[in-house]
């Protein structure tokens, strides 16, 4: 009988997890994915979407057109019998439904942190996938709309102020764009011409995308402040309302756009499991398997991997880490069908990319800090040799935003109610944990 490899999660542990099985088991396993969408979403370029740079279908990867041998099972897990081998799930229709497996693989990936502030919640909008990003594009575009639209310099104010909370990668990255975006929608205007546009980035760390190396953070602030972005360290929201916000240093913000980039956490179908986690990412060995269950493995933002090269820590969830223990994931499993062998999941850093937009980016490939035109260069070289597709197109779009005017046309297709920040699926409207 042919053994069942059911893959949860289509991101880039799920999705290359997927790919490298395909290639070892040849035929001799059946491979299911179980995904609420039909494409894998390279995550790094969405600033790029909501800004107008690229179009929504350039940063996804066709399933079907990538992963042919796969089967692909369109639903949100929402529940899991490890003693029988049953993964549930909810369909497009929210139905129930249930596939057993011989292996599983967890790869469920991570949604927005909420944090226990008043008003957050209602009022913001986090920024993890499509809708999120269209939905922002359209609000930026508005508010500007709305702007010219008002004489009274109050409410104008507050429509040209955009607060971000969070300066790591993708809110450092959302400001540094966004900032660009608005500008451009003000030369637009000439009613306009004298209004300030203000972006905030607001974060309870130290400095900009602490994570990172601080020649990068560096580059970063620096780009930021520059460009008029409102940079504040150690500072956060206290209170969001529909007027705007309370900041922790008591300062009020007259603002319509709270966008939130504090952080992710593992998906809620891990918590769910009752088994041991870390930092609520699932426990698991240096081989990607969890203990006690050797026919589960687990990889990505959804578990706590350890990080040989530094003992007694786990891998940051970043899409590299993401992406290489997807593999090994993949190897470790095909190992356990007697072909290949196991082996634990160790990493070299390759070093980070940050695209600040315009011709800023941040770079540092193999430990070497570059920054301006040639981090840019690296940066989207670094995109384009990433992503599993579209690569023509991406670039295509690329050079036609460096010659032609941008379109910053409100669709209005994503209403808020449809990207709530409490949910762990933004593709499908009303599905909240």
């Amino acid at each position: 009988m042919t053994p069942r490899i059911v893959i949860i999660g289509a991101g880039f542990a799920g999705y290359h997890a997927a790919k490298t099985l395909c290639k070892l088991a040849k035929g001799r396993a059946e491979i299911v994915v179980v995904n609420p969408t039909d494409y894998f979403l390279y995550l790094p370029l969405l600033p790029e979407v909501a800004t107008g740079i690229l179009e929504p279908r350039r940063v996804t990867v066709s399933l079907a057109d990538t992963l042919p041998e796969v089967r692909l099972v369109l639903g949100e897990v929402d529940g899991l019998d490890l003693a029988k081998r049953i993964v549930r799930y909810a369909d497009p229709d929210d139905q129930p439904g249930e596939i057993g497996y011989d292996r599983l693989i967890i790869a469920a990936g991570s949604v927005n942190k909420l944090l226990p502030i008043p008003g957050v919640a209602e009022h913001a909008h986090g920024f993890r996938g499509i809708p999120e990003a269209v939905f922002l594009r359209d609000h930026l575009t508005q508010q500007i709309e709305r702007a010219d639209a008002t004489d009274d310099q109050a409410e104008r104010d507050s429509f040209c102020t955009f607060v971000v909370v969070g300066a790591g990668y993708t809110g450092t990255e959302v400001a540094a764009h966004g900032v660009l975006y608005t500008d451009l929608l003000k030369k637009r205007r000439p009613r306009l011409r004298n209004q300030r546009i203000q972006w905030m980035l607001l974060d309870i760390a130290e400095r900009v995308m602490p994570e990172l190396d601080i020649r990068l953070s560096r580059t970063a602030d620096k780009v930021l402040r520059d460009r008029g972005v409102d940079v504040r360290m150690k500072m956060s929201v206290e209170e969001a309302t529909r007027e705007g916000v309370r900041l922790t240093d008591k300062e009020f913000v007259p603002t319509q756009s709270l966008i939130w980039c504090v952080g992710v956490r593992p998906d809620p179908v891990v918590e769910a499991l009752g088994l041991k986690t870390e930092r609520g990412r699932l426990s698991v060995d240096e081989f990607l398997s969890v203990p006690g269950h050797p026919d589960v493995f687990a990889c990505g933002d959804a578990a706590a991997v350890p990080d040989l090269t530094r003992p007694g820590e786990v891998t940051p969830m970043t899409a590299q880490h993401a992406e290489r223990q997807g593999r090994r994931a993949a190897r470790n499993v095909a190992a356990s069908f007697g072909t290949g062998e196991r082996k634990a999941y160790s990493h070299k850093d390759l070093g980070f990319v940050v695209d600040l937009g315009g011709t800023q980016a941040a770079a540092d490939p193999l430990q070497i800090p570059l920054s301006g035109l040639p981090a840019k260069v690296v940066t989207r070289g670094y995109h384009l040799l990433s992503m599993p597709g579209n690569r023509i197109r991406t670039a295509t779009e690329w050079l036609l935003d460096a010659t032609l005017t941008r379109q910053t046309t409100h669709l209005g297709v994503i209403p808020a109610a449809d990207v709530p920040l409490e949910t762990a699926s933004p593709e499908r409207p009303g599905h909240r944990h």
